[in-house]
């Protein structure tokens, strides 16, 4: 069957690691394991320009003739991820520098700053060379920029990108008076005179400008963002009519991906996670609605994923048995029309000699292999997948200002704005709800219910936004630390929550955070009245002006007042958390919500463990645990192996 009507299966490949001898063994293995793309390329840089100006692309002709003779589809990269030694000797200047001044040596890969303009101008001299050649080759499907932006230097502090910074600041605010406004330069006298006096935030005698060290990540995500769109108009230049692509990692904080998404026309993701963690799975289920949601629900591409253990861990256990099919049918159910991986054959030798590959040490004749093979041919099955979307009629907001801004010094406390994300994804999840991960500012109209949890920085017309939202009939939930600054890091003043404390009918008075060093969740907390049970982390003081108190603090600095309000807003209702909840206490309170938003769960009780989702005519059911289960999924009954996984009609009934 045609590669392009079956759900993309294969992995990076690297002949260049390997002597030709082995190359037509590859495509044989490709063949027989249903293999339909290899990225090719990636880290190919030294190999095809082995000195300036001087290319080679007889080797790459090569393989991608045999690739094509095969029967395999190509996603063609452009080489730029890992600049060559001879450039790095050339060029010193290029080198990343830490936020500590510490310049970054050759040696590693991803070596150099995303301000360097000579960087710049030998990966487009590059790209020009590879899409002019290759535009028109048979075997190409998709061209892959780059790799894994800022996944080893996601912000350089060399003087290359506080030029790059002080243009940056320019473009932004127009005038150095409005930066003084936006940053409160009146504070610890502060205050500049011209943009060319303001550098970039590297490490200091004491807490730096808060908003400065803000915007110098808005401006670090922007600066590997104009490299992708860089070489991207090159890439159009030869071939406007092939997609193109980057991957990204998920939950990265180094970079903005809803600023990125519009510049990508498929979105891909690489998931790597830890194998012995029995949570990872709800990580790597909101991470799938991440990307899906990035993509506006298109189809998304998993780009890179390990058959089994990696090599940067501490400990690199192996995959338990079973768990690698579950995972990539997982990614499937929640939109992926591809399931590639890290890599098609495990290196002999460099860094990431350990690391696994569809391909193993042992080869071909090797369980690891025999799985790879049934895996391909599994989802070679599943074609009436493709193109199919995921349906959600509950949103949830992800913010990156407010992950970068709560992550900063200097605040009430240290929020880990991933892993409190996750505690209300969860929920949901096991219940067997999909949910959309969406922006700030999003429109959410058209969903039943909308969480955001610590939106803690909120433009006041986002928040606008959220209250017509709920009185055009939406149920809106927000938690403890949201809206206390606005997108320039000033506080909201009269009581936190800005313009929502009319949607809410609260005030936070007082912010009175429970967690201890290093994000522990400080001294158990207890709720009473209509929700019963733990909490930790945090407490608001709350006014409440105008909404019904669902459950009060039993104790700690708020004891007495209230911990979760509810108040009908025009047609819809909206709620407040000023805590966070133990995991059963929110899974009553998700009960709660979901049935007043009259949204339908595929568990009738929260599962732990186990998932569900629906995605066009499918129903795919997934236990991540490492025992057998049988639960009730849409009323039927499914039984289901450890590390299994099973792909049903949507009504199993």
């Amino acid at each position: 069957m045609p590669a392009d009507v079956r759900i993309r299966y294969g992995a990076d490949y690297n002949p260049e690691q390997w002597p030709q001898d082995v190359w037509d063994e590859d495509v044989r293995l490709m063949r027989a394991a249903h293999v339909t793309t290899a990225t090719v390329g990636v880290f190919s840089w030294s190999r095809l320009e082995p000195r300036p100006g001087e290319y080679d692309f007889a080797w790459l002709d090569d393989v991608l003739g045999r690739l094509h003779a095969g029967g395999v589809r190509v996603v063609l990269a452009t080489a730029t991820a890992s600049p060559p030694a001879w450039f790095a000797a050339r060029y010193p200047d290029s080198l990343p520098v830490t936020e500590d001044g510490v310049r970054l040596a050759f040696g590693s890969r991803q070596q150099y700053s995303p301000s360097s303009p000579d960087y710049l101008r030998h990966a487009l001299a590059l790209v020009e060379q590879v899409a002019s050649r290759y535009a028109d080759h048979p075997a190409l499907e998709m061209w892959h920029v780059n790799n894994e932006y800022g996944c080893q230097v996601s912000r350089s502090y060399d003087a290359h990108s506080a030029t790059a910074f002080r243009a940056w600041l320019a473009r932004r605010y127009g005038d150095v008076e409005e930066l003084n406004r936006a940053w409160g330069t009146e504070f610890w006298s502060q205050r500049y005179g011209s943009f060319d006096e303001v550098g970039v935030p590297s490490a200091a005698p004491a807490t730096r400008n808060p908003t400065q060290v803000l915007d110098f990540r808005r401006f670090s995500s922007d600066a590997m963002l104009a490299l992708h769109q860089a070489e991207v108009e090159v890439i159009r230049r030869y071939s406007p009519d092939v997609p193109v692509t980057t991957n990204f990692m998920g939950f990265f904080e180094g970079a903005d991906y809803w600023a990125w998404a519009p510049f990508v026309d498929v979105v891909s993701d690489d998931a790597y996670p830890d194998p012995v963690d029995p949570a990872a799975y709800v990580r790597l289920a909101a991470q799938r609605d991440l990307v899906r949601g990035l993509g506006g629900g298109r189809p998304w591409l998993l780009m890179e994923q390990a058959t089994g253990a990696v090599n940067w861990r501490a400990r690199n256990a192996p995959r338990p048995r079973g768990q690698h099919r579950a995972q990539s049918l997982q990614a499937v159910a929640r939109g992926a029309d591809g399931v590639l991986h890290f890599q098609w054959r495990q290196s002999a030798s460099g860094a990431e000699r350990f690391h696994s590959a569809m391909v193993p040490h042992a080869g071909p004749d090797s369980r690891a292999f025999r799985d790879v093979v049934a895996l391909g041919e599994e989802l070679a099955g599943l074609t009436d997948l493709i193109g199919s979307r995921v349906s959600a009629h509950v949103a949830l907001v992800l913010d990156w200002d407010s992950w970068w801004a709560l992550e900063q010094d200097a605040v009430p406390t240290r929020v880990e704005y991933v892993e409190r994300f996750l505690d209300w994804y969860a929920p949901f999840l096991r219940r067997g709800v999909t949910v959309d991960v969406v922006p700030a500012g999003a429109d959410v109209v058209g969903y039943d219910l909308v969480v955001a949890p610590v939106l803690h920085v909120a433009r006041g017309a986002h928040l606008e936004a959220l209250d017509a939202y709920v009185r055009g009939g939406g149920h809106l939930v927000v938690t403890y630390a949201s809206a206390v600054v606005d997108e320039d890091l000033r506080v909201h003043l009269g009581g936190y929550l800005g313009p929502l404390q009319g949607t809410l009918g609260v005030r936070v008075e007082e912010l009175a955070p429970t967690a201890g060093p290093g994000g522990s969740p400080g001294p158990a907390l207890r709720l009473t009245g209509g929700l019963e049970g733990a909490a930790s982390l945090w407490q608001d003081v709350l006014v409440v002006d105008d909404a019904e108190v669902v459950a009060t603090f039993a104790d700690g600095y708020a004891a007495g007042g209230a911990a979760v309000t509810r108040r009908e807003h025009g047609d819809g209702v909206a709620w407040y958390v000023a805590t966070q909840p133990a995991a059963d206490v929110l899974d009553a309170l998700v009960d709660r919500v979901l049935g007043e938003a009259d949204v339908a769960a595929l568990f009738a009780a929260p599962v732990q463990g186990v998932e569900a989702v629906r995605r066009g005519d499918r129903l795919v059911v997934v236990n991540h645990t490492g025992a057998p289960v049988s639960v009730d999924v849409a009323g039927t009954r499914t039984d289901l192996a450890a590390h299994d996984a099973r792909v049903l009609p949507a009504d199993p009934a």
